[in-house]
């Protein structure tokens, strides 16, 4: 039984985005570290261990000695720590490992959203340790999330990776395309990574034209979700058909076709952008 919704008012509600926490968690720098015990947000790759009884699944407190950690800032106003365990790493007694990505999950909306927020940091912190400019080792920033390097003095902050996802119809119909590595039956949107020069807008069309040949218009935006895996904003949108015939891009794909919105495919998990999309925008035939 999965520990989400089945319906989210808007895509602001969506896990991985920062309002599912905001009323228990506040984000500060890792400079404002103050010692003492806290809530750990234990990570093993893309499972957060967790202490979870049949009343509820929660944070472990305490400390954890041996494993280097990076201070988040307050969860449920106390000190919260992300600490790695690697995968030989003997859990510690009592916890519970639960996946972040599974397509129903178990955990709790604010602590997916928790956990993917420490997976999207781990990610920026392994690539962002050692200077891009000379090479040299960095250290974090006082009072914010950047990093500064000890040599050069040359700062680096997050890189997050803007990702259009469309969905294009027409009459009865929705463009879907699936990759060979989905689940069996499973289809999605068209999506990729906003280039040099472009508004999202313009992504999207080029999306859908490169992996599709479909020519669509009429770009209109319907929200964003945060992806932590590894570091993406994915930003929605729906467009109208204009003209052309399905010639897939089998590089990126393995099919794409059109499909009636009531003999629809297997579709990706409602805790996505996608989904959401799908559920909120398809026009009855």
């Amino acid at each position: 039984m999965s520990g989400l919704p089945e319906y989210y008012a808007s895509t602001l509600d969506l896990p991985f985005n920062r309002a599912c926490l905001d009323s228990q968690f506040v984000l500060e720098s890792p400079t404002f570290e103050p010692g003492g015990m806290g809530y750990g947000l234990l990570l093993r790759g893309n499972m957060l261990l967790v202490e979870k009884t049949p009343e509820r699944t929660r944070l472990p407190y305490g400390e954890w000695a041996g494993h280097p950690s990076i201070y988040l800032g307050r969860w449920q106003g106390k000190p919260c720590r992300l600490i790695v365990f690697e995968s030989g790493d003997p859990l510690p007694e009592g916890l519970e490992p639960l996946g972040l990505l599974d397509d129903k999950p178990l955990l709790p909306i604010e602590l997916l959203s928790l956990g993917g927020m420490g997976r999207m940091i781990l990610h920026w912190q392994a690539r962002s340790s050692f200077c891009g400019y000379c090479g040299q080792p960095t250290d974090w920033m006082a009072g914010e999330w950047g990093r500064k390097c000890n040599s050069c003095g040359a700062h680096a902050f997050p890189a997050i990776h803007p990702c259009a996802i469309v969905l294009v119809r027409r009459p009865g119909q929705v463009l879907l395309t699936r990759k060979a590595e989905w689940a069996p039956n499973r289809y999605s949107l068209v999506a990729g990574f906003q280039e040099f020069g472009e508004s999202l807008e313009e992504t999207a069309l080029r999306e859908i034209a490169e992996e599709t040949g479909i020519v669509a218009n009429n770009v209109r935006y319907v929200g964003s979700q945060c992806w932590p895996f590894p570091s993406q904003v994915m930003v929605g949108f729906v467009a109208d058909y204009v003209g052309g015939e399905i010639k897939v891009d089998t590089k990126e794909l393995e099919d794409a076709r059109w499909f009636s919105v009531n003999d629809l495919p297997a579709l990706p998990p409602k805790r996505s952008i996608a989904r959401y999309i799908l559920d909120t925008a398809m026009e009855p035939s």
